[in-house]
């Protein structure tokens, strides 16, 4: 058995140890406004304004945080975004994947006419007024489908999702199920879906993304306070604990209220982002190949 060994030349060397120092600087360049806000939300607000904190936080205390989650509306929002972000990622999922492998099959009648209205789509929109109107006569107004439905037929995500099952599921795969006797249907739910992971890792994250952090949506179509999202509830938190006129007569009274909304700002974004930060692990393994699978021309 011959074995054959490479040698790494000086070259080499110097072009992985550069890209060792960059990559990490980049990382770090990447990594430390994250960290900052959540070192912030534990520090002293002095040591914070004055610059002292920026690696290691001074005067720890959590009472931003208390503060947050002694509201009770707090976890109202964390209930009315995750059902947001269920019902609206299986509505999304249930819509766009049968849509977007209907229109990646060069067989379908009408795919280009399809096709063609979704990139419409892109480029002419109602507008807030009419889109709103809309709603309101469907009776949709203040309920969690006000925010959903109109967000399904993503046209860049069903192009995306279309060209990959364009790329990514060869006829000759299906022309094999049907000899076996297999219905479109069937091909679909037990051979394309099982296959098609990454893209529908792709769709949760990027859909998911959208729905947990929007709130100019909800502020238009929620009007009763219980049915807010989180970042709605964390907007309205963040207005109530600013400092009014009414306090510019008692210094110490606004003292502590700057100290503790400096605290509350840092803490209702990483309050914000900590779902997704703890989902998003368990789908980056998918992402990378799932855009550049859907990102290729057909």
């Amino acid at each position: 058995m011959l074995t054959f060994t490479v040698r790494r030349t000086r070259g080499d060397i110097i072009f992985d140890l550069f890209n060792f120092i960059f990559l990490t600087s980049l990382l770090l360049v990447i990594l430390y406004p994250l960290y900052y806000i959540i070192i912030a939300s534990i520090s002293d607000p002095a040591q914070v304004s004055s610059g002292n904190v920026l690696l290691i936080p001074k005067g720890v205390g959590f009472e931003g945080y208390k503060t947050i989650f002694k509201d009770s509306t707090i976890w109202t929002g964390y209930r009315n975004s995750l059902a947001i972000l269920i019902l609206g990622i299986a509505s999304q999922l249930i819509i766009i994947l049968p849509f977007s492998y209907a229109i990646s099959r060069k067989d379908f009648y009408g795919r280009k006419f399809f096709t063609i209205l979704l990139i419409i789509t892109m480029f002419f929109n109602g507008g807030i007024i009419p889109n709103f109107l809309v709603i309101k006569n469907l009776g949709l107004y203040n309920t969690y489908w006000a925010i959903i439905l109109p967000l399904l037929m993503s046209p860049s995500a069903i192009i995306i999702t279309r060209t990959f099952f364009g790329t990514s599921i060869p006829g000759s795969l299906l022309d094999a199920a049907r000899i076996d006797g297999a219905s479109d249907f069937y091909f679909f739910m037990k051979i394309v879906l099982p296959l098609s992971k990454a893209i529908i890792a792709i769709n949760i994250l990027m859909f998911g993304v959208f729905l947990w952090n929007d709130y100019f949506f909800a502020m238009i179509y929620l009007g009763d306070a219980d049915k807010f999202s989180l970042q709605l509830v964390l907007r309205e938190f963040l207005i109530e604990n600013q400092v009014s006129f009414e306090m510019m007569g008692n210094p110490d009274e606004v003292a502590e209220k700057m100290r503790i909304g400096e605290l509350i700002k840092y803490g209702t974004i990483v309050i914000g982002a900590l779902p997704l930060m703890i989902l998003y692990p368990f789908l980056q393994k998918y992402f990378v190949r799932g855009v550049m699978l859907g990102s290729v021309k057909e």
